[in-house]
């Protein structure tokens, strides 16, 4: 990271500074207890195996994060440190006014997370203490790697700031879109005008289409099999994430005798940060849900009163918020100071016409999503995790769960409110003039949709709502609150339901290289529609020999498969400007979930796109049945490989997302990435990848050396036993004692 240019302030005199314009008294009081990083650092050994994965053994917790965020620098720098940085609002202290933007939504967070730090348990806070310890030990080591003078002194309250949970900021911008004229959910039953278009968002969408780029389809696939379903009759778990391939996710090893011993993805940026893995005696894998946890309400301003609003016949007055930010300005220190406004029920996002909108969040400032994770990292048994977590403090995910005693589980994870009135989603304001008119309750955690060893010996989630879960348990929509999601099932899923939902049992192996299939469950859906229409048109010659390509492609995205280009090229025409749902002969049907949707709408539309797809493809590539992998390629660490699958939207559960080279070819830029499988036997056996490989730092020997692994389907056995760990190290060292 370039160094940014000193202005003549020193480090003393930049700390009285921090101080002097402190948020809160409570963060430079009663600060977590230090740690040395020499008695930290002797506590701990780091060994590196041949993909540079962390395999960390500590003789306590706070060591152990010593080493974890320090391996994080090590192969990321800087980003570690800038996270929590802005984590605790002080971008603009240190870097300028420019950058304080998100100093001023940043600093009521850390207040929360100071006010609360204390009610963590012991565990947790060594746990977050020992990160800070580790990122302060590198920076002091490392001083080349950051801007000049750079020294802020991280704490446990830095770290824990990271994991504090706070009203939904997309919610309230959408809902202030829509109060242009302002609008109110209607209260008789009335129909609810159309949301307008967020014309930015989709200004941006076509800027980004026009660019090439495809758009990232954050996600994840999780599979879990129970033992009836496997050769070797234990229980099998499959995390799959897919998001952009600069997320970090990050692969590592923790291992505290006695204590934890955890293997998976730790997210660079902190210890907790939506975890996914395995101890020896369970798994779990997240898959996004989005859970329905805020409400809008519209509160009556009081006529007499300023700055009050009328409930419960009482006049109440709203809260007034000043946060002040410091910037860094020249060679001294400016501050700025916003104002906003708060409710016991939430923040106000807006008010006018005589009401005073507010966003209130089930567990808003909830702080314990550290304490959450930790305790399911170290859980023995289904019960235990159960029980960590029915703390509820991590809600944006769905879990799929397996273990050695055999069981798999899934739980649809949120914190929904119970509703004494209809949901108003995020584009409608519900009137509240009494507490009864507000949800004061959750819908108790073991009421969520469920599902434990159900017959079929699977479950499986790729963010679609949890109702077929597994096909031979459907849950019943009736049984679950309005809040909850309506059924839905996209293609990606129903492919990954054809995948497995066969009672065939397979090898951790075969699971492996089922979770790469290539097949593209659009063109299952749709092709033999779009072939009839072609026969009955009037087509050239060229034309005709583009349909002899698809009618003799195989339907996937195999890298050496010819004719899914041309077919992927031609659906993006047939469906410019419309809902894909929109376009289907036959839409999805909840009561035929696995063979809908179908067939195409528009044969003319059809036809016509048909044959600018073939003469377009031929311009960009050209020939009709130019492969897969000659388009589609993984150029990372060097390497430039073909490779298979595509878009969700086009049915592959081998999700890719790429951007347009100045070659011509379409390069990832996100989806699968980070693949890991493991099968629960007496000692664990897992296989896994990173696409990207373990750091993002150019020239760093493991910046995208697991592409080519990645692009050809294949994995790397995990070592996790120590017979294994020695097998493969390539290094071994302590923490900021090494030369």
């Amino acid at each position: 990271m370039a160094r940014h240019p000193q202005h003549g302030l020193s480090l003393h005199a930049l700390t009285a500074a921090i101080a002097s314009v402190c948020l809160t008294c409570a963060s430079i009081a009663a600060q977590p207890a230090a740690h040395s990083a020499e008695h930290l650092a002797q506590r701990v050994e780091i060994r590196r195996t041949t993909w540079g994965v962390p395999h960390i053994t500590a003789d306590d917790l706070a060591a152990a994060a010593f080493a974890l965020a320090y391996v994080q620098l090590e192969d990321y720098g800087a980003r570690v440190a800038m996270g929590l940085l802005r984590g605790r609002g002080e971008m603009g202290l240190w870097f300028g006014r420019d950058s304080m933007a998100g100093d001023f939504a940043a600093r009521p967070v850390y207040a929360m997370a100071v006010a609360k730090y204390a009610s963590l348990d012991a565990d947790t806070r060594a746990v977050y203490e020992g990160f800070a310890a580790g990122v302060n030990r590198y920076i002091e080591r490392h001083p080349d790697e950051f801007p000049a003078d750079f020294a802020p002194r991280f704490t446990g309250y830095d770290v824990a700031a990271r994991d504090v949970q706070v009203g939904n900021a997309s919610a309230a911008n959408r809902l202030l879109a829509r109060l242009e004229p302002t609008r109110i959910r209607p209260t008789r039953g009335d129909t609810e005008p159309p949301a307008p278009t967020d014309a930015r968002a989709l200004a941006d969408a076509l800027i980004e289409h026009a660019a090439g780029v495809d758009p990232i389809e954050e996600g994840s696939n999780a599979w879990a099999f129970a033992p009836s379903r496997t050769r070797s009759g234990r229980a099998v778990l499959v995390r799959n994430p897919h998001l952009a391939w600069d997320a970090g996710y990050y692969e590592a090893h923790v291992h505290v005798p006695g204590v934890l011993e955890f293997y998976g993805d730790f997210r660079i940026g902190g210890p907790f940060t939506v975890i996914g893995g395995f101890n020896r005696h369970l798994g779990w894998a997240t898959t996004n849900n989005a859970p329905d946890n805020d409400e809008f309400y519209a509160l009556d301003v009081d006529p007499t009163r300023v700055d009050h609003y009328l409930f419960d016949d009482t006049s109440v007055p709203l809260e007034r918020v000043l946060v002040t930010v410091p910037y860094r300005n020249g060679p001294g220190i400016s501050t700025e100071t916003r104002e906003t406004w708060r409710t016991p029920l939430g923040p106000v996002v807006h008010r006018d016409g005589g009401r005073i909108y507010v966003l209130r969040t089930a567990g808003d400032g909830e702080h314990r999503a550290g304490q959450q994770f930790l305790r399911m990292m170290q859980a023995t048994s289904l019960e235990e995790w159960k029980a960590a977590m029915r703390l509820r403090a991590r809600t944006t995910s769905s879990f799929t769960y397996a273990d050695r005693a055999g069981n798999v589980f899934y739980v649809w994870n949120g914190l929904n409110p119970m509703l004494p009135h209809p949901s108003g989603g995020d584009t409608m304001a519900t009137p509240a003039r009494r507490t009864s008119d507000v949800f004061t309750q959750l819908i108790p955690w073991d009421s969520l949709p469920q599902l434990l060893n159900p017959k079929g010996g699977y479950v499986r989630n790729e963010n679609d709502a949890p109702y077929h879960t597994n096909l031979h348990a459907v849950l019943d929509r009736a049984r679950y609150p309005a809040n909850m999601p309506e059924p839905s099932l996209r293609l990606r899923s129903q492919l990954s339901l054809a995948l497995i939902d066969d009672g065939r049992k397979r090898s951790l192996e075969e699971i492996m290289a089922l979770k790469n299939s290539y097949r593209m469950l659009l063109a299952d859906r749709v092709k033999e529609d779009l072939l009839t229409a072609l026969r009955a048109a009037t087509l050239s010659d060229v034309q005709r020999a583009g349909a002899d390509v698809l009618r003799r492609w195989d339907n996937t995205t195999a890298p050496d498969s010819r004719g899914a280009v041309l077919f992927a090229t031609w659906w993006q025409r047939y469906t410019e400007g419309r809902t894909a749902d929109s376009m289907f002969a036959v839409a999805w049907d909840v009561r035929d979930p696995v063979r809908t949707p179908r067939g195409i709408r528009d044969a003319a539309r059809a036809i016509e796109a048909f044959t600018w797809a073939v003469d377009e493809t031929v311009r960009r590539h050209g020939a009709a049945d130019v492969a897969w992998g000659t388009v589609h390629r993984v150029r990372v660490g060097g390497f430039d490989e073909p490779v298979g699958g595509c878009s969700g939207a086009l049915g592959c559960f081998r999700v890719l997302n790429f951007r347009t080279e100045p070659d011509g070819k379409r390069a990832v830029t996100g989806g699968d990435g980070w693949v890991i499988g493991v099968e629960f036997t007496d000692v664990p056996r897992a296989f896994s990848v990173l696409a990207y490989g373990q750091s993002n730092k150019p020239g760093h020997p493991h910046n995208g050396d697991q592409g080519r692994l990645f692009a050809r389907g294949e994995y790397k056995r995990v070592a996790f036993t120590e017979a294994e760990i020695e097998a493969q190290v390539i290094r071994r060292y302590r923490p900021g004692l090494e030369p």
